[in-house]
């Protein structure tokens, strides 16, 4: 199993490899050079197995056996022991065929704590047994940074530098990334929008004296690892409600694209789904492009579903990879003129894409309406993100049964769910004292010469 890079112009790697450099050296993303696919009676044999072993069985065709079975089967039991529910990802039903898929039992309250729980353990893994050692940065824009941080804390092998936008995320979100006392742990505030934070990252990684000198390595959604964890809960719930027998659809609320796009890589490897539906806030630059095959950056208006407030959706990059027929001039060609601010997709690649994605969008009010409305007619409490995909769900439902993916707790965006609800919803028990904790933060400015010479200066105090 080798791993090639979006823009066609980095070494192929292997999945071990892949994982521990993050972005291409092309500026692109690593992608499997193929999709492995399961068979129907494969699936079917899924049902019924805990969480764990479903996600041994899922993801070990992508490893290319890098590791043995016993050593992934251990890295996978101790990513998920800090889960708070036995079924790591549980169903609810909200109405008729409508199902919502709870992501948020994880350490952090949120759908990312699947992916880097599991990445944390990798990386610990191979660090360890290569003896080395790695700088990784990462850009949040409220949920990765936390999930990240509460993943690599502690270890002795990895400093983590987490950028987020300085003003731009929730309270309980900020506090998590600031409140750990780890000495390997960064919490940086960076000046400007999540897009910036993104922008900054990629630029360390395009360094390649930088790259090299600090041993840097990324833990966003860019790092294929982060997919392939996310690909797991698309089975495991679909299983559970019928399939392979059974068509099944899914409405994801996103912002990087990311999590939609383990679903589209579950069903490439034949998972039997029906509809994937993108949903979006106010900030709907994947709608608009689904709708029009413009790509448009036309800037970030904070919200309160602030994970998905971001322009730039690095994960679309993959997508648009598969709908060029593999093609890594193109999209090289497309992300070149993104610079200027937008591209527009060929009418062949906007075809495959709508062939496989459809889209929907909700503003500030349609998102406090559902908030609302599904208190009201279930007693389920939704955090703004997961409203946004309820409300557009709603609107794609259909014969198969609708999984709405529900990405983070409520209690981490209290304001807003309060607004809508007239009740503040309490952080779980054992996250009670968190918000007394005090803070361990840098202010930054969006200077690229800036963050490298501070994250030097880090790395040598240690």
């Amino acid at each position: 199993m080798k791993y090639i890079s979006t823009r066609g112009n980095a070494p192929e790697l292997t999945f071990e490899d892949a994982m521990l450099t993050g972005l291409a050296r092309d500026g692109g993303l690593y992608v499997p050079e193929t999709v492995p696919t399961m068979s129907k009676e494969e699936i079917a044999a899924l049902a019924g197995l805990s969480y764990e072993e479903t996600a041994f069985r899922v993801m070990k065709p992508f490893l290319g056996g890098v590791f043995s079975d016993e050593e992934f089967k251990g890295i996978i039991a101790r990513a998920y022991t800090g889960f708070r529910h036995d079924a790591r990802a549980p169903l609810v039903q909200l109405g008729p065929n409508h199902f919502l898929m709870e992501l948020f039992h994880g350490p952090t309250l949120a759908f990312k704590d699947f992916a880097m729980q599991l990445i944390g353990q990798l990386f610990q893994f191979s660090l360890a047994r290569r003896g080395e050692r790695v700088t990784i940065v990462g850009a949040t824009s409220g949920d990765t940074g936390s999930a990240a941080i509460e993943a690599f804390r502690g270890l002795d092998n990895v400093d983590v530098f987490i950028l987020f936008p300085h003003g731009r995320v929730s309270d309980i979100q900020r506090k998590q990334m600031t409140t750990p006392e780890d000495a390997n742990v960064h919490a940086l505030a960076m000046d400007g929008d999540f897009d910036d934070c993104q922008a900054k990252l990629k630029d360390m990684f395009n360094d390649f004296e930088f790259r090299d000198g600090v041993k840097l390595a990324g833990v966003n959604s860019i790092n294929w690892a982060r997919v392939l964890a996310q690909v797991v809960y698309y089975f495991s719930t679909a299983v559970s409600l019928g399939a392979p027998d059974r068509k099944i659809s899914f409405t994801v609320p996103t912002g990087n694209f990311g999590d939609i796009f383990a679903g589209y890589i579950a069903k490439k490897m034949g998972l039997p789904i029906d509809k994937l539906v993108i949903a979006t806030n106010q900030n709907d630059i994947l709608h608009r492009t689904m709708e029009t095959g413009a790509y448009t950056k036309e800037g970030v208006t904070p919200s309160i579903s602030p994970s998905m407030d971001i322009q730039v959706s690095s994960n679309f990059e993959r997508a648009l990879f598969d709908a060029y027929g593999r093609d890594g001039s193109a999209v090289a060609q497309l992300m070149d003129e993104l610079q200027d601010g937008s591209f527009t997709v060929s009418q062949g690649a906007i075809d495959v894409l709508r062939d496989t994605f459809a889209s929907g969008r909700a503003s500030e009010e349609e998102t406090m309406a559902e908030i609302t409305a599904a208190f009201t007619q279930t007693g389920e409490v939704l955090c703004p993100h997961s409203a946004v995909g309820v409300k557009v769900a709603n609107e794609n439902l259909g014969d198969s049964p609708m999984i709405t993916l529900a990405t983070a707790h409520p209690a981490k965006f209290p304001d807003a769910v309060e607004q809508a609800m007239g009740a503040r919803p309490d952080l779980p028990p054992h996250m009670a004292d968190m918000m007394d904790k005090p803070e361990r933060v840098t202010r930054v400015p969006n200077d690229l010469e800036h963050l490298k010479a501070l994250i030097k200066e880090r790395i040598a105090a240690r």
